[in-house]
């Protein structure tokens, strides 16, 4: 696979997904990848749209049929991946393509494909982050103490990425990603 592909990762909660749809508003001809997940839906989200809702059995068939570009166990309970088959058509067809991904997603993309641009998105510190998750008011008690265990780890990994974006204002951080990408 070639073309313009861009991975943009970073720990739970930090604006990923705020950041891309800020980004796709900025410009529509964006081509943004949705992710496959066994996670239930949260309030709002529209299967095929935020994501792919599959369950465990149609997760494991598209493992085990190599349809996933990358794939991830994310904060120790669900399973997160990219289909690659809209992937492949998108970057066929000329389409600058945007995936909004985990970490351990982000290493296997790069190693699969080793040209694409990969983009961390950090908060401005690790107290932010957890004011930003438990914010979102959509995990319990449990689940905030799992992801900011995991939020550590996928920190001290910014460094394995081409870019570093520090989402402390919106408007700068997709200032930055429209200049990274040459947009």
């Amino acid at each position: 696979m070639t073309g313009d592909v861009t991975v943009i990762s970073g720990p739970t909660a930090v604006g990923k997904g705020t950041v891309v749809q800020a980004l796709r508003a900025l410009h529509p001809k964006l081509w943004v990848s949705v992710s496959a997940t066994t996670r239930a839906p949260r309030p709002g989200e529209v299967d095929g749209q935020h994501y792919l809702f599959v369950s465990e059995a149609e997760f494991d068939e598209l493992v085990a049929s190599d349809g996933l570009l990358e794939w991830a166990l994310v904060h120790g309970s669900d399973r997160y991946g990219t289909p690659a088959a809209p992937v492949r058509a998108a970057v066929a067809a000329g389409r600058r393509v945007i995936l909004e991904i985990e970490v351990q997603g982000a290493r296997q993309v790069k190693a699969r494909l080793p040209e694409v641009r990969t983009v961390f998105i950090a908060p401005p510190s690790f107290d932010a982050l957890r004011d930003r998750l438990a914010a979102r008011g959509t995990e319990t008690p449990a689940q905030v103490a799992r992801r900011l265990r995991t939020a550590e780890g996928e920190l001290a990994a910014a460094a394995e990425f081409d870019h570093v974006v520090v989402n402390d204002d919106l408007g700068a951080a997709v200032g930055q990603l429209v200049e990274l990408l040459g947009l």
